[in-house]
């Protein structure tokens, strides 16, 4: 790799911090500038949000030696179901994974927002100034846009700035992006918080189709668990109600395997959709993770969608011959049929919920119960979880 190629790296989140990383690692000869707009001061450590990592991406993060163990909670069992009138069925229809019968530690892990990028970040600190020649970070420095020209991008800061190739990892939510070149409004509302749950299985993650959406529960520690409840925005069903209602309501729709709901925290709404760009690569732009896609959170894949492009774009810029359009094409072809399954898939599963058809709870239900019986099959679908299509 020319030690003339300089790598603009916008967005210090998740994905573009350990591109950064991993680049600087693969690519000694590179130079690469991380941007973000939020001030150098700003406390990222203190950002609760919760992040659920497949172990593919715990396994990336363990190789840049920035995952922070001690601050995470393994998900060793994931268990799906739908929920069914009582009368219809005796025994409701579930998915089990097991770490074990995978033959893994973990099927991947769940922890804060803040106690991943903070690591993330201050090994990317440590990083230029050790190598400040080649390496920077500039906090509180936003890219407002991006031109491109030939063989080359150039970024609008504060100055106008020229790089051989800028990677896009500054993404945001759905409400707030611009629009992409495919979008769709899925009418849905993500409900997220905390709940105490006496009872939780240890290591369990817990997903359960309802009638209005999915409900997840990602493992915190303890009896304390994430909530994604996700319902439609007309006649949304969670807004009107109290803590107490809406306690009360997730004890009724949650699997009975999953203990009972005894406290839940203020909760806060987002709006749900699809935003992808047809292609992860515009001249000498690279957009990755939610930059490219914004998906819904049913199947849990945009941080780790976002994760294995990062990879595969360094890969490829290693392996180039400092032939970086090419390494750019290849890139993208290789993560063409992991990046359209995974949105295939999470589109057909949100769109479900909205669709009023005879009958398709039930074939939902018989596919969960189908998937458990077929061992091979449910085996196949816990890798493509835990590292995407290969």
């Amino acid at each position: 790799m020319s030690a003339d190629l300089h790598i603009a790296v916008v967005g210090a989140g998740p994905c573009g911090l350990a591109l950064a990383l991993l680049a600087a690692r693969e690519l000694p000869h590179a130079r690469l500038t991380v941007f973000d707009a939020r001030a150098p001061e700003h406390d990222v450590g203190a950002d609760p949000r919760t992040l659920a990592l497949s172990l593919g991406s715990v396994q990336l993060l363990q190789r840049l030696k920035v995952w922070p163990a001690a601050a995470a909670e393994p998900i060793r069992r994931v268990h799906v179901s739908q929920q069914q009138p009582l009368l219809l069925v005796r025994r409701q229809p579930e998915v089990v994974i097991d770490a074990l019968e995978e033959g893994v530690p973990m099927l991947g892990a769940v922890l804060r927002y803040g106690r991943l990028v903070a690591p993330l970040q201050q090994a990317w600190a440590d990083a230029c100034a050790a190598q400040p020649q080649r390496l920077a970070l500039r906090l509180g420095t936003p890219v407002r846009s991006l031109k491109t020209l030939h063989g080359a991008v150039e970024l609008d800061t504060d100055i106008a700035e020229r790089f051989d190739l800028a990677v896009v990892a500054e993404g945001g939510v759905f409400a707030e992006q611009a629009r992409k070149a495919l979008r769709h409004d899925y009418a849905q509302t993500a409900w997220v918080g905390q709940v105490t749950v006496r009872g939780l299985p240890a290591g369990t993650a817990y997903e359960r189709f309802t009638a209005h959406g999915p409900v997840a529960l990602l493992p915190l520690g303890g009896e304390e668990a994430a909530l994604v409840w996700c319902v439609p925005q007309q006649d949304d069903p969670v807004q009107p109600l109290n803590d107490a209602q809406r306690i009360a309501v997730l004890n009724h729709v949650l699997h009975p395997d999953t203990g009972r709901v005894v406290a839940i925290s203020p909760l806060k709404a987002f709006a749900l959709g699809l935003n992808a760009e047809r292609s992860l690569v515009q001249g000498r732009t690279v957009r990755i993770g939610n930059a490219a896609q914004t998906l819904h959170p049913v199947a849990g894949q945009g941080l780790n969608l976002g994760l294995r492009d990062a990879f595969e774009l360094v890969r490829r810029l290693r392996r180039s011959g400092g032939d970086v359009d090419a390494a750019l094409r290849r890139a993208e072809w290789a993560r063409a049929g992991d990046r359209w399954g995974t949105i295939a898939v999470t589109d057909f599963l949100a769109r479900s919920f909205v669709w009023n058809l005879p009958g398709l709870g039930a074939a939902r239900a018989l596919g969960l119960a189908a998937l458990q019986r077929m061992s091979p099959a449910k085996s196949l679908l816990a890798r493509q979880m835990m590292f995407g299509r290969r």
